[in-house]
This record gives C-alpha cells, sequence and structure tokens, in this order.
C-alpha cells in the first residue's frame, strides 16, 4: 500500500498557493512540490490530491493508495463522493475519474502535527513563485 500524504496552502498576502505531496512506498520516499495560481487553501488541498494522483498512475500503476490529508473539508468530500459546493464539485469529479486507476482508495484525516514534511512542500512552493 501506497502511503500518500498532501496539503495545499495559500498565502493571501503574495496571492499564491501551492502543493505538497510526500509520497511513502516502503522504503522509497518522494517528495514534490508543486506551485499554484492564488485560490483557496480548500481548492489548493483538492490539487494537491489530482497531482498525487497523477503521480501515482505514472510511479504506482494499480496500487492500492492510502491518503492522508489535515483537511476535513477534502477527507469528507472524497470519501462522501459527494458535495454541494460548485467550486468543489470539479476537482471531486476530476479526483473521482482518476481515482478509478486504482483498485482502491482510502482517504484519512489526520491532525495538522502528523501532516508537517506536506505542509512543508506545500510552504515551499509558495515560496518558489515569489522568488
Amino acid at each position: 500500500m501506497i502511503q500518500v500524504y498532501t496539503d495545499g496552502a495559500t498565502n493571501v498576502n503574495t496571492g499564491k498557493s501551492g502543493a505538497g505531496i510526500y509520497i511513502k512506498s516502503g522504503e522509497q520516499k518522494l517528495e514534490y512540490t508543486v506551485p499554484l495560481p492564488y485560490m483557496s487553501n480548500h481548492e489548493a488541498e483538492f490539487h494537491a490530491i489530482i497531482e498525487a494522483l497523477r503521480i501515482c498512475k505514472t510511479n504506482f500503476p494499480g496500487e492500492i493508495l492510502s491518503f492522508r490529508t489535515d483537511s476535513k473539508v477534502a477527507a469528507e468530500v472524497i470519501d462522501q463522493g459527494r458535495t454541494k459546493n460548485k467550486q468543489f464539485l470539479p476537482l471531486l469529479e476530476t479526483i473521482q475519474a482518476a481515482s478509478a486507476d486504482f483498485p482502491f482508495l482510502f482517504i484519512k484525516w489526520i491532525p495538522e502535527k502528523e501532516n508537517s514534511k506536506a505542509d512543508q512542500l506545500a510552504r515551499k512552493a509558495i515560496h518558489q513563485q515569489e522568488r
């Protein structure tokens, strides 16, 4: 089972957002920073999950994925497979389509302190754009 930690971050002062992805597969550890245009923290989190699914499709096709996020909103929307939020709906649909490439995708909410690596990567993605 592949463990995927994701986080989205937004800096309202600079108008930049970023996604951080940390993937563990046995001894292998992969880190990704994804610069994003300005969006809400929740939207950045969904984009982090979408990008992580793309990465997993390339690097871990057909594997079971266990996602961990500190976003209760993203975890609940994906777990329930529905949302009333019109901004989240196309993101959810993208995630549902991408997750069809895997036998199982689990998503679990974790506290922020357990998601520090993905958080660092998301913040790094913002800082990369500010240079």
